[in-house]
């Protein structure tokens, strides 16, 4: 998991404490430590504009975006959704 550097020193450390979860943190002026999480911000700004205040969405809708992201074909895996990149992962640990 990643967090941007603001405001995170609690936070990643209550999260890793919760969840057992390592976090990393990119190095500043390094771009290319972030292309997953800038590619899912883009993503994200196609539904939720910069400076929209998401707590004023349901948990349900908040949920459906998610499924719909999850389940949009990415090149970077081949044109496997990243739902059905996890499956796989989840499977061959079994």
């Amino acid at each position: 998991m990643t967090f941007s550097h603001k405001n995170t020193d609690k936070l990643h450390n209550r999260f890793t404490l919760v969840t057992d979860i390592s976090v990393y943190f990119c190095d500043s002026q390094s771009p290319w430590q972030r292309g997953s999480n800038d590619n899912t911000n883009r993503l994200l700004r196609q539904y939720f504009p910069k400076g929209v205040d998401i707590s004023n969405y349901l948990q349900a809708q908040l949920n459906a975006l998610a499924r719909k992201l999850n389940e949009r074909p990415r090149k970077i895996l081949s044109y496997e959704t990243p739902a059905e990149r996890f499956s796989q992962l989840v499977a061959s640990t079994d």
